[in-house]
């Protein structure tokens, strides 16, 4: 085959890779960020802890194996991400870094379980929020110079665009983190995450009417990609379909809609990039699948590995939650 079937499957891949990494590790950073709000004493907190304990880190493979595939098929948009949101990345590392030591220091040092009780949600919601900025600054565009360096700083981050998309992704982690926790957890958290969910749903939805406003009018240029409106037509008919499990009592039908909501954010995220993979401010030096790639060969011998390698990592999370299944009381 063609180097650019590779690199358009290797997108796609990639795609798929933080969908589901979006799905998983969005319930437990979700549930882990609403944990103030949910449990009122250390008996719901260790429910809450107790709920995402066997598969928190499981989760966090996919973001891991997203990177690696990232830095194998495209290094040079690895290296230009990961250099030009260098402060952020770190915060993002350093807040997954203290979640989680404190999961692991709420359960034996009783003395000081309301110290971690926060490092735990704070150390949820920072990634939270920063990983939709990243995405957001991405699909906007960044200040790159013709050896595809970035030439901005932290504070050239931080525009409305980029912003607004973090908002709603960080809304989205708490919808998920919500019906997790309705459909997972027993007892008054889940009543209150029942209770919680349509004010978070009704501001998952506003934060999104406000990205496709500030699409139309900052980026009209993606606004006519009818993949991009497939993705918004599968995110509100999800977010629909939430909603209405969720005055049913169905909580476990609300984490499936909660779920493909996600995949419909990730199809106009995908949609408003392609072919790129980081948009300049300066269309002439933006990063694409055909300009960032590896050579032919590394894709090949890449695209085998993940033949041979992904059907282990889904079969075993399949068996991980098919073993812990069941609610925590």
């Amino acid at each position: 085959m063609d180097i650019s079937v590779y690199q358009n499957i290797w997108f796609f891949i990639i795609g798929f890779l933080l969908t589901v990494y979006s799905i998983l590790d969005g319930f437990d950073l979700g549930i882990a960020s609403l944990m103030p709000a949910l449990a009122k004493n250390e008996k719901e907190q260790k429910q809450v802890m107790d709920s995402i304990w066997p598969v928190w880190d499981g989760n966090e493979v996919w973001l891991i194996t997203g990177g690696a595939a990232l830095f194998a098929a495209f290094p040079f948009a690895y290296a230009t991400v990961f250099s030009g949101f260098y402060l952020a990345l770190m915060l993002v590392l350093f807040a997954l870094i203290f979640r989680a030591v404190s999961m692991e220091f709420w359960y034996y040092d009783e003395t000081r379980r309301r110290l971690w009780a926060w490092a735990f949600t704070i150390g949820s919601l920072l990634p939270s929020l920063l990983f939709g900025v990243a995405l957001g600054n991405v699909i906007y565009g960044i200040p790159l110079d013709l050896n595809m360096d970035f030439t901005g700083s932290f504070f050239t981050l931080l525009k409305p665009f980029p912003l607004v998309i973090g908002l709603l992704g960080l809304s989205a982690i708490l919808l998920q983190g919500c019906t997790w926790a309705a459909y997972k957890i027993e007892g008054d958290v889940a009543k209150r995450a029942q209770s919680l969910m349509n004010k978070i749903l009704i501001a998952n939805a506003l934060f999104f009417i406000l990205a496709i406003a500030l699409t139309i009018g900052l980026l009209p240029s993606i606004v006519s990609n009818v993949f991009g409106w497939g993705g918004a037509v599968v995110y509100s008919i999800a977010l629909s379909f939430t909603y209405l499990a969720n005055r049913d009592k169905q909580s476990y039908k609300a984490f499936i809609g909660s779920s493909i909501s996600f995949v419909g954010l990730w199809i106009m995220a995908g949609a408003a990039l392609y072919p790129n993979l980081v948009r300049a401010t300066i269309d002439a030096y933006n990063l694409t699948i055909y300009n960032a790639s590896s050579t032919l060969l590394t894709l090949k011998i890449m695209f085998i590995i993940a033949l041979i390698g992904m059907p282990f990592v889904i079969a075993y999370t399949i068996y991980v939650y098919k073993v812990f299944k069941g609610k925590v009381s």
